[in-house]
């Protein structure tokens, strides 16, 4: 995966405004041929990639557009396709954490007592060449209206949930409206005294973050923000105006990241996004082992390499900057830290993981 040595300027000519050096939003590209138009893959290239995107969807924001470097760096690995997703694994899985088995109704994954995940739109801003939905997303837009209230109704007439997670796709791609009247159905609810937004809006569309966005995640019931962000160099000053944006009106922020293959797999990378986003005031929440998706056998790491490198990040760090280290069981029986209590080496890269309710797993590290 390559591209012109003119690539850099190429991105730097365009994003210049007309007045001074203030940069523009660039237009989001979608599909191989925008990709080839702007200089983010050799025209040559194309057809050789063709399969890749008949597979899985292709969309690159302005704002991750600007913030390539250089070819193959840290955040062009994350969204520029690459013949390596041709590649299945018999382990792979089309639903790798097991959302359709826990479904009580159509959007809802009712996992564990007292949250759920309400997957409110299968659209998102970037589809990351890694995630774990990555043949749902784009099927559909937004969840209807009637599926919608059929989700509500079913969090109204269960008190044991407290929690609801709204993600999808990406939920803040949903307008101020939309998500205002969300917010208000759910503070309704007199059981429901959380809501967790799962987004990657900030970092990748931070020109969404609007007042009149900040303003719709207001109301009765605490709203935490969780921001997927995987490097460093994906956190540009508009990003971190984003971020400022919501800290500034009261909305606490956690941070997602997942451990991937030639994106941020050593100390000095995790480090680096780990102070950024404190700088930002972004705890950092969860690292997670990339999951068993189809096609992405090349960025995942073993688990003992993820171990080392939660290890190597103890004492550089304070413990107020270190995530927690977790995988989400295939199948559906939920996410466990990667510490001893959960997590056992057998040898040759197996390992025997425990879920919350004391179910043991088999899982395979891949060959190398």
């Amino acid at each position: 995966m390559g591209r012109p040595c003119s690539f850099h300027a190429l991105l730097l000519g365009a994003a210049l405004a007309e007045k001074g050096c203030a940069m523009k939003v660039l237009r989001a590209i979608n599909g191989l041929d925008g990709l080839a138009e702007a200089g983010l893959v050799p025209r040559a290239d194309v057809a050789r990639l063709a399969p890749v995107e008949t597979a899985f969807r292709i969309r690159v924001t302005g704002a991750m557009q600007q913030a390539m470097a250089a070819p193959d760096d840290p955040v062009a690995r994350q969204f520029v396709p690459d013949v390596a997703e041709l590649t299945i694994r018999d382990e792979e899985l089309a639903d790798p954490i097991g959302d359709d088995a826990y479904a009580p109704v159509k959007g809802l994954t009712h996992r564990y007592p007292d949250r759920v995940i309400l997957h409110v739109t299968k659209t998102c801003e970037v589809y990351c060449r890694f995630c774990f939905r990555r043949e749902a997303v784009g099927e559909e837009g937004a969840l209807s209206d009637e599926a919608i209230l059929a989700a509500l109704d079913y969090i109204a007439v269960n008190p044991a949930i407290r929690e609801v997670i709204l993600t999808g796709g990406d939920p803040l791609v949903l307008s101020a409206r939309r998500i205002k009247g969300l917010m208000d159905r759910l503070c309704a609810i007199p059981h429901v005294d959380m809501v967790r937004i799962h987004t990657r809006i900030p970092v990748v569309a931070p020109e969404k973050v609007s007042a009149e966005l900040v303003s719709a995640l207001r109301g009765r019931v605490v709203v935490w923000v969780v921001v997927h962000t995987n490097h460093a160099q994906e956190m540009t000053e508009a990003a971190e105006a984003a971020l400022a944006r919501l800290v500034d009106a009261g909305i606490p922020l956690l941070s997602q990241s997942v451990l991937l293959r030639g994106v941020n797999d050593s100390v000095p990378a995790l480090e680096a996004l780990f102070r950024r986003l404190m700088g930002c005031r972004v705890k950092p929440y969860y690292l997670h082992h990339c999951d068993l998706a189809k096609g992405t056998s090349h960025f995942r790491t073993t688990i003992a390499e993820g171990q080392a490198l939660m290890a190597g990040l103890r004492g550089r760090v304070s413990g107020t900057l270190l995530p927690s280290y977790v995988i989400d069981i295939p199948g559906g029986f939920g996410k466990v830290p990667l510490v001893r209590d959960h997590a056992e080496p057998l040898g040759d890269g197996a390992w025997r993981i425990t879920d919350w309710r004391g179910g043991v797993h088999l899982y395979q590290d891949p060959e190398r």
